[in-house]
């Protein structure tokens, strides 16, 4: 099983990035995708979520209206378009897969990629 992220970098307050995590090694549309991130010193946390088809998408407060969760299941790869980026979402942002329906839940993490907002 892989999740690779890739897009992150330095960016300018108010500029944008497009986040991609490029799966394989399971049946990516069994699987609810999401975005955390954790920023030094921080807890990790949520930012989006969409479900296997596609069909509902979640954000946490701080990034509604500014970042989309997007996911194509023929690539098997799920994406994070950011916008009006701010200082505060400097972290690392990791790519997390949960089966929809396995008990015990069955998820997998990527190896995270390094966003920095900063002029």
């Amino acid at each position: 099983v892989q999740l690779v992220e890739s897009g992150g970098g330095l960016v300018q307050p108010g500029g944008s990035l497009r986040l991609s995590c490029a799966t394989s090694g399971f049946t990516f549309s069994n699987y609810h995708m999401s975005w955390y991130r954790q920023a030094p010193g921080k807890e990790r946390e949520l930012v989006a979520l969409i479900t296997s088809a596609g069909s509902s998408t979640n954000y946490a407060n701080s990034v509604k209206g500014r970042f989309t969760i997007s996911r194509d299941n023929a690539k098997n790869t799920v994406y994070l378009q950011m916008n009006s980026l701010k200082p505060e979402d400097t972290a690392v942002y990791y790519c997390y897969a949960k089966d929809r329906s396995a008990w015990p839940i069955v998820d997998y993490w990527g190896q995270g990629t390094q966003v920095t907002v900063s002029s």
